[in-house]
């Protein structure tokens, strides 16, 4: 293949955009307002060639640094043959939305701290640790009635 070693290379079909996807960005992704550690996840519109990252960083979550008026810089961890090296790339604000992974996190400690807090009341201790699920008791299975359904024998018909 001739050519085949640009900055964009490989990316026909990762920065392409979905099935009634295309046309112009929504105002709410410029309007975002994004903070020193935030956790934001690196997603490239193929439209906006402004400050895309390169395409190993698509998909990646990563941790806000700083904050300019149209990019902002991110923290990704990259790995490099044997170590993780954090890399510091600016990313126009079209590419990136708030990462919702540490949702879940944040509303179990919420639910911790209020347990906490009966318990203590309550003059008890709890564990908050995660259980996890025990596998199923011990049963015997009955033994069905068997119905063999095998054809009849032939008898001819004189």
């Amino acid at each position: 293949m001739t050519h085949s070693y640009g900055y964009r290379r490989k990316t026909r079909h990762l920065f392409k955009k979905g099935f009634r996807q295309v046309g112009a960005i929504h105002i709410a992704k410029t309007l975002t307002t994004y903070k020193t550690g935030d956790i934001v996840d690196i997603a490239v519109d193929g439209s906006i060639h402004k400050g895309m990252p390169y395409r190993y960083y698509h998909g990646r979550t990563g941790r806000v640094f700083n904050v300019n008026p149209r990019s902002v810089g991110v923290i990704v961890n990259k790995q490099v043959r044997n170590r993780i090296i954090p890399k510091r790339i600016h990313v126009r604000v079209e590419h990136i939305k708030k990462s919702t992974s540490r949702e879940s996190f944040l509303a179990r400690i919420r639910e911790n701290d209020i347990k906490k807090r009966d318990a203590n009341k309550a003059q008890k201790r709890i564990s908050t640790k995660r259980v996890t699920e025990s596998p199923n008791g011990a049963f015997t299975i009955e033994k069905p009635n068997l119905s063999y359904v095998n054809p009849k024998i032939f008898v001819e018909i004189v």
